[in-house]
């Protein structure tokens, strides 16, 4: 990956609400973000419920998200849609990652999502995935341009889960080239390769020709 360089940040965005509670996002785009000279505030911290997301696409989701965080702040807003996309269960469990076992009648985490995934594996040859993230950042509530960055992160998913960093789907998403799992890659290299630095790059490209 090349080197991330940095836009000029209007005075407008240096402080920007992120429209999810999931810690282990806020770790990841707090430490994306920082060097940028950009506060994120999650939106919990000012009150702000999650949103609905009732789409079947990222991008779709990921500004309705935005939107609602910045409509009730008043605040600029960034808002993600992450998941994990298996070809040969035709993109599942794609938007529907993070609750993946609740709709199959289990419970919502990581660990039921996982044992999941691999038992609808089970017995199957083609294991290639790919995350899947879109930022969409908006300035106001009724931004008719919004900013959007979309990166993917292409691997393969194994049965026994390896390394201890990370979260959600990563013990199982192996990427061939370094030989090991996202879970086992120190935080600072996932947040130069993984989807959502490359949707950062996207997003931030804009930004400097915004």
């Amino acid at each position: 990956m090349r080197p991330m360089t940095s836009p000029k940040i209007p005075d407008s965005l240096r402080r920007v609400v992120l429209a999810s509670n999931n810690a282990g996002k806020l770790r990841e785009f707090s430490a994306l973000f920082a060097p940028l000279g950009i506060e994120l505030v999650p939106q919990g911290e000012l009150g702000v419920p999650e949103a609905e997301e009732p789409h079947v696409t990222f991008v779709e989701n990921a500004l309705a998200k935005a939107r609602h965080a910045s409509r009730l702040t008043g605040l600029p807003a960034l808002a993600d849609d992450s998941g994990l996309c298996v070809a040969s269960l035709d993109g599942a469990p794609g938007v529907y990652s993070a609750r993946y076992a609740k709709m199959h009648g289990g419970e919502k985490s990581d660990a039921a999502n996982n044992a999941l995934l691999v038992r609808n594996l089970a017995s199957v040859a083609d294991r290639s995935a790919w995350y899947v993230a879109v930022l969409a950042l908006v300035r106001s509530e009724n931004d008719p341009r919004p900013l959007i960055g979309e990166g993917l992160w292409h691997g393969e998913i194994i049965d026994v889960p390896e390394g201890a960093n990370g979260f959600g789907y990563d013990p199982h998403f192996y990427l061939p080239d370094m030989a090991l799992t996202a879970a086992s890659l120190d935080p600072d290299e996932k947040n130069r390769v993984s989807h959502r630095a490359r949707a950062l790059r996207e997003l931030l490209s804009k930004l400097s020709h915004a």
